[in-house]
């Protein structure tokens, strides 16, 4: 027999409030308990940034954030920071190409003449007696040097002339020459001159002082197609030029290209036993432009046959720097109170002016 429908209707209420008390509190138990949000997220959030590549290194403009973690909590031994940003702010050394040499000025003068070519070969020294532009002043060839002067024993007053023969740029040609030389007790004057119908002419001459050194020059000349000089200041230390070209120092016992060819026979004469075959005698000896020391080997004896006639000499010789040097050759001739009775200037490419004594005389 069926249950009476009134027990049926209380048992179906019973059910549906059961589950009504069971949805009511669902939400509370259902699932796992979560972890709670403030007791793990600080130490994540730390683990990770301790993980992490290091931040890239401050800049100048943009200084590096500060670390507000606790020690505890950062990860031990991190990467440096401080070399990065050292290297980043020095940039990496690179290689500076040289520095240009100064450059050299080309010489854009006109082209020389035979004359010009004469004038060049009479002065007697190397490449550099032609005026060049230069970057910087130009100082004189090596250290100023000087043969320390003994006993002087000057030559008397005479009217030298001279057979000229030389050969310029595959010209041969003939030419006179002239040697003045004057002094009294305290003082001295000397000009040379070579001078011909087709190159023209050219002199040089020296003015001084005579003293226990013995020719002190004051002032050189040289003159070819134009004048220039050097003037000897001893006052000043110095020698200055006429061309506008640096100073050199002076020094007791300095010559110029007209004075050095009566001094060197001063020298001879004062001491011959002084200056044996295969000596040398060193003088300082000042160009129209600059100033170099000339070193001269005592080569030896000859006997020359010249215009003037047959004459015992010795011979001296100036030694070269450079190949480009010129070669100058003197004779001296003791009969003569050692006057210059020959010289001598030959270029490497053939080009060369002799000058051979022909004739002498007292003023």
């Amino acid at each position: 027999m069926a249950p009476p429908w009134h027990v049926l209707a209380l048992l179906a209420a019973l059910v549906l409030l059961a589950h009504a008390l069971a949805l009511g509190t669902a939400p509370i138990n259902f699932g796992p308990t979560p972890a709670p949000s403030t007791q793990t997220v600080p130490v994540m959030l730390t683990r990770s940034l301790s993980l992490s590549p290091p931040p890239p290194a401050p800049t100048k403009s943009t200084p590096a954030p500060a670390v507000t973690q606790p020690p505890a909590q950062v990860a031990p031994n991190p990467p440096p920071t401080k070399p990065l940003a050292a290297a980043q702010k020095t940039p990496a050394p690179t290689q500076e190409a040289p520095s240009d040499p100064a450059p050299e000025v080309a010489d854009n003068g006109p082209q020389q003449s035979s004359a010009d070519q004469f004038s060049r070969l009479e002065q007697g020294s190397g490449p550099e007696e032609v005026p060049m532009p230069q970057a910087t002043p130009k100082t004189p060839s090596g250290k100023p040097d000087q043969q320390p002067v003994g006993a002087i024993t000057l030559p008397a007053s005479e009217d030298m002339g001279y057979e000229v023969t030389g050969n310029v740029k595959g010209l041969s040609y003939h030419a006179k020459g002239e040697l003045h030389w004057r002094h009294n007790a305290s003082s001295y004057q000397t000009q040379m001159t070579v001078s011909t119908l087709l190159l023209g002419s050219r002199g040089m001459s020296s003015q001084g002082q005579l003293g226990p050194e013995g020719l002190a020059p004051t002032r050189f000349l040289d003159q070819a197609r134009s004048e220039v000089a050097a003037h000897f200041e001893p006052d000043k230390g110095q020698i200055s030029f006429s061309a506008n070209t640096p100073s050199v120092p002076w020094i007791k016992g300095a010559q110029d290209r007209a004075s050095v060819l009566i001094q060197l026979g001063s020298m001879l004469a004062g001491n011959p036993a002084a200056f044996p075959i295969g000596s040398s005698i060193s003088v300082y000896t000042v160009g129209p432009r600059d100033a170099e020391t000339w070193t001269f080997l005592v080569e030896g004896r000859e006997t020359l046959n010249l215009p003037f006639g047959p004459l015992a000499t010795i011979k001296l010789s100036r030694q070269l720097r450079s190949e480009h040097d010129k070669k100058l050759e003197i004779w001296y001739a003791p009969s003569l109170g050692y006057l210059p009775v020959r010289n001598k200037i030959s270029e490497d490419n053939g080009d060369f002016v002799d000058q051979q004594l022909s004739t002498l005389s007292r003023p």
